[in-house]
């Protein structure tokens, strides 16, 4: 093994990176804070609110998509704050749709509690008038007594949710289409595939579920149905879905050894994967991506059918990266909530924008929560007398710039040493 030999600059470089991990601690326990949000609607579903939620661009031919991913909504302490983080997400973005793509709400042994859950997120959604789309991960229906099915049923009394028809058409029921109608007509320019990607096999000890045969099938059949409609030509598309493919260890690179941004195999831990520097890469790999242990072929069936643009996950928290994978991009998006101390800084919200003069395409970008809520949030916050606002955001600001600092100096390093880019820009 080759000695690596610190020159005077590369020593400064270390204790310099030192001082800003001890700073970076010391940031995170000092500034978490704890604060009620008193905004938080519980009421359920008011018949009155009507949302329309008939997908079509905009006047000026846009659409845009807020991918808000693992909410994890459930009764802890961060619970209130993490509202607070979606909502004004709402706010910063207004988008013309939102996509949650599972792991939304823990269920309760109490399905009154659960269903109170749901209340607080959708309606943040049903009092702004946003269509949202939603679909399940491995944690929605974990436990208690409210089915997937069920729990389905309850998001359709809000109006402003789109969700599957039929409860029973397959095991993992939340899987549906949105065609996107044109801004100045009724034609389908583009569609939406929502898939949910089930929780865990049926194996003992249980692995992480995927996109099942029925779902597949039933993506040929309609995928067909709207080409034909189209005259023979495919209808350019995105998926959004929790549970990433098997096939993105396909275009990560296989190292001999553990390195700086590099993951273990989940399901075999003996092999180490990063970026491969030779393929197209955005964003930040954390964490293992996770995919199911089983594979019933949704990707190829993507690639064949060559109506997909890119996939959009969520289930591996602090990632946010892309990679392509036979000219379909394959995203992963951060989680979407506040956390104390664990992560805050990592979670965010990803952004898809789709053009319907040029459907072949598509811009997206991650925006981290220190980047939205920064310190000009926070005096906008304190001119309009939104203390609750002004303190949380003040945390996020604090915490980003001390982390945003170590992280380039971490990377500054590790190319130092190693000569690896560890981070690729966003796409």
């Amino acid at each position: 093994m080759k000695k690596v030999v610190l020159t005077k600059s590369k020593k400064v470089f270390l204790i310099i990176l030192a001082v800003l991990v001890l700073q970076f601690v010391a940031g995170i326990v000092f500034f978490e804070l704890d604060p009620k949000n008193e905004n938080i609607n519980y009421k359920p579903a008011n018949s009155q609110s009507e949302t329309d939620t008939t997908i079509r661009f905009n006047s000026d031919g846009k659409l845009k998509i807020l991918h808000v991913a693992d909410t994890h909504l459930n009764y802890d302490k961060h619970f209130d704050a993490s509202v607070w983080v979606i909502a004004e997400a709402c706010d910063v973005e207004k988008p013309d749709l939102v996509v949650l793509t599972g792991d939304n709400t823990h269920p309760d042994d109490d399905p009154e509690k659960t269903k109170n859950l749901i209340n607080a997120l959708m309606n943040i959604f049903e009092s702004r008038k946003i269509p949202v789309a939603v679909t399940f991960g491995n944690h929605d229906a974990e436990k208690g007594s409210m089915t997937r099915a069920d729990i389905m049923e309850y998001y359709k009394t809000f109006s402003c949710v789109i969700t599957a028809e039929d409860a029973d058409a397959f095991h993992n029921c939340a899987t549906f289409n949105i065609p996107v109608l044109a801004s100045d007509s009724d034609n389908v320019n583009f569609n939406i595939w929502v898939f949910d990607s089930g929780d865990y096999d049926e194996d003992e000890p249980r692995h992480y579920d995927r996109v099942r045969t029925e779902q597949i099938e039933w993506y040929k059949e309609t995928s067909a149905k709207l080409r034909e409609e189209n005259g023979g030509q495919a209808v350019n598309s995105v998926v959004f879905q929790h549970i990433i493919v098997p096939e993105i260890y396909d275009v990560l690179k296989k190292l001999d050894s553990k390195q700086p941004y590099a993951v273990k195999r989940i399901y075999n831990e003996e092999e180490i994967y990063a970026f491969d520097e030779n393929q197209t890469n955005y964003g930040t790999l954390n964490e293992k991506p996770c995919p199911g242990y089983y594979n019933d072929g949704q990707f190829d069936a993507l690639v064949e059918n060559g109506d997909v643009l890119a996939m959009f996950t969520g289930h591996d928290h602090t990632n946010a990266f892309g990679v392509r994978n036979q000219n379909i991009d394959i995203y992963t998006s951060p989680m979407t909530r506040y956390k104390g101390l664990a992560y805050t800084t990592q979670y965010g919200y990803r952004v898809v924008e789709i053009d319907e003069n040029d459907t072949s395409t598509y811009k997206t970008r991650v925006e981290r929560l220190y980047d939205v809520f920064d310190f000009s949030y926070i005096k906008t916050a304190k001119d309009n007398g939104d203390k609750y606002s002004a303190r949380l955001a003040f945390e996020l600001a604090v915490k980003g710039c001390v982390q945003e600092g170590y992280l380039k100096l971490y990377q500054s390093v590790v190319e130092l040493l190693t000569g690896r880019q560890v981070t690729y820009p966003h796409g």
